[in-house]
């Protein structure tokens, strides 16, 4: 959860209560400092996660004093940090890749996953697939529905050695999404994968809650419309060059034109009216998710 939803209070509580919290990607600067202050507050493990198109000199300076660097979104990874990497798989060719590159454990995420999407099948048929390509004992974690201890236990009985979750820690006390935006994950009942908000990243499906933007743009496609898809294929790589701390400010404004269809998430520094207009990533399990919890105890209860 990038863009400031995963910060360092949920990734601390995490850790004290005994997973491994995560910080999503930030500015450079900003990530330093929340793994700074992350250290402040927990002396256990911590994780940082790069998504890579949009990772810089900077971040993998910063990502290898983690204790953990997970990567998302990458066909052919390579290992640029010495610490413990994982990285995120949405098949067996991509899981053989990864293995090849020297990672120390990858993440089979299936479809249901909220966020940018790296599967297409389940996540148990992906897991099973991604542990037969895989060498006999090489670590294998699983991402997509993942809200209860019952989900846990499911993933390490089919041979999982850890679950991922996101969703539910997106409706915990420490994340710093907006409040608005935890109420529409309270209330959802539906997620749509989508192409939409690709600015800067096309052609990446992402998991969503739907709401006035995606009502406006998806009639038609669920991925968006053609002419709004080959747009932000054309701007990526402008797009991409935006440092992150300029990208997250232009994300502020509450518009949803082409051109504003970026994938920054409405975090609670962002103004209300941004829950219509940008990204409310969710995963599947959204429809499992009735309450806001502190990030231990949510930690506690997914412990089959």
């Amino acid at each position: 959860m990038g863009g400031g939803l995963a910060s360092h209070e949920l990734a601390a509580a995490v850790s004290e209560a005994g997973g491994l919290g995560t910080i999503g990607i930030l500015a450079p600067d900003s990530l330093r400092a929340e793994l700074d202050e992350a250290r402040r507050l927990t002396s256990r493990p911590l994780a940082i996660n790069l998504i890579v198109p949009f990772a810089r000199r900077g971040h993998w300076r910063v990502a290898a004093r983690a204790d953990v660097l997970v990567t998302h979104w990458e066909m052919r990874p390579r290992r640029r940090a010495p610490n413990v990497w994982v990285h995120t798989v949405g098949s067996a060719q991509e899981a053989r890749a990864a293995v090849a590159a020297g990672a120390d454990a990858v993440i089979a995420q299936g479809i249901e996953s909220g966020g940018h999407v790296r599967g297409t099948v389940p996540a148990l048929d992906l897991l099973e697939r991604v542990r037969a390509a895989v060498p006999p004992g090489y670590p294998v974690l699983l991402a997509g529905g993942i809200a209860e201890a019952a989900d846990v236990r499911a993933a390490l009985d089919a041979g999982a050695v850890a679950a991922v979750a996101g969703t539910r820690f997106l409706a915990s006390e420490e994340s710093r999404a907006h409040p608005a935006y935890k109420r529409r994950l309270l209330e959802a009942d539906e997620t749509v994968l989508t192409e939409l908000f690709g600015l800067a990243w096309p052609r990446a499906p992402h998991r969503v809650i739907p709401n006035r933007a995606t009502r406006r743009w998806l009639r038609e496609d669920p991925r968006g419309p053609a002419a709004i898809r080959a747009l932000h294929t054309a701007l990526s790589p402008a797009a991409r060059r935006t440092p992150l701390a300029v990208q997250r400010k232009l994300a502020a404004r509450a518009r949803a034109g082409p051109l504003d269809l970026a994938p920054p998430a409405p975090t609670d520094a962002m103004p209300a009216a941004t829950i219509e207009t940008h990204p409310l990533y969710a995963g599947q399990t959204a429809a499992r998710i009735h309450d806001v919890r502190p990030a231990a105890e949510l930690v506690r209860a997914l412990a089959p």
